[in-house]
């Protein structure tokens, strides 16, 4: 194994378990396709993965600290199947350690916590992704304030993992308003926010925590995330990286405009 630089890759996790759901109409098949090809795209197998997802809200930053964490089925209302739905990854109780002490060099709050599991932000894109379930995963939360900067310093202070081979994944949902879902007059706004996004992703690192700092003001910003904690993840994945990011998953999914960014 390698300790090649790794990406930080931003990713939709789509709707509950849907992956793993019947699907007829082939509505979660393109999204599928994108994780599932996730692995192949990288410089080398990852020595672990940190997913940072918008399931898990704290105050300050947590990150899993367990030696085999276990799984959080929070989503409500689906086929019992999807209950029995196993990802045995190992955890790494030394890399939330590390992750949580290069947060608080940067002075920000962080703890690990070792009881806490796998929510389905992480744990059902990484059953697509990396099948096997063999590389270590450590989850990290969102802060409960979801301030967009405090994101990207926490991203900036956690750099310095892709260089020991750690995957870092934000892992949420580039458009967001369950309301806004299968309704085609949200696919004009989601187009425009979603074209905005775009836009600060591909700009320069300063350029780009400037506009996403206040992506609040962007073309139907609210009416894409009534509430943003799908949206923050992205931060942390800009944050940790200086390069110019991009899209590379762009589908309209329930007539609404969803996207993944990586940032190299």
């Amino acid at each position: 194994m390698t300790n090649a630089t790794q990406p930080a890759l931003f990713i939709p996790h789509g709707g509950g378990p849907c992956f793993f759901m019947d699907d007829p109409r082939g509505i979660w098949r393109g999204m599928a396709s994108y994780l599932g090809g996730i692995a192949a795209s990288l410089p080398a197998r990852p020595r672990a993965i940190l997913v940072v997802s918008g399931h898990w809200e704290t105050d300050g930053f947590a990150f899993t600290g367990a030696e085999r964490p276990p799984l959080v089925y929070d989503y409500y209302n689906f086929p019992s199947h999807t209950y029995e739905l196993r990802y045995d990854a190992p955890g790494d109780p030394a890399l939330a350690a590390r992750a949580a002490g290069l947060l608080r060099d940067a002075g920000l709050p962080a703890a690990v916590d070792a009881a806490r599991g796998l929510d389905h932000g992480v744990f059902i894109p990484l059953k697509v992704a990396f099948p096997d379930a063999a590389i270590p995963v450590v989850e990290m939360s969102v802060e409960r304030g979801l301030d967009p900067a405090l994101h990207l310093a926490a991203g900036r202070a956690l750099a310095p993992l892709r260089d020991e081979g750690v995957l870092i994944l934000g892992s949420g949902m580039s458009f967001h308003n369950m309301r806004g879902y299968g309704d085609p007059r949200f696919t004009a706004p989601s187009d425009a926010f979603d074209d905005w996004l775009t836009r600060a992703v591909e700009a320069d690192a300063e350029t780009r925590a400037a506009r996403l700092v206040r992506w609040a003001e962007a073309p139907a910003a609210r009416a894409s995330h009534p509430r943003e904690e799908h949206l923050i993840p992205l931060m942390v994945a800009a944050g940790a990286s200086d390069a110019p990011g991009r899209s590379d998953y762009r589908e309209h999914v329930l007539e609404t405009a969803i996207s993944g960014f990586r940032f190299s």
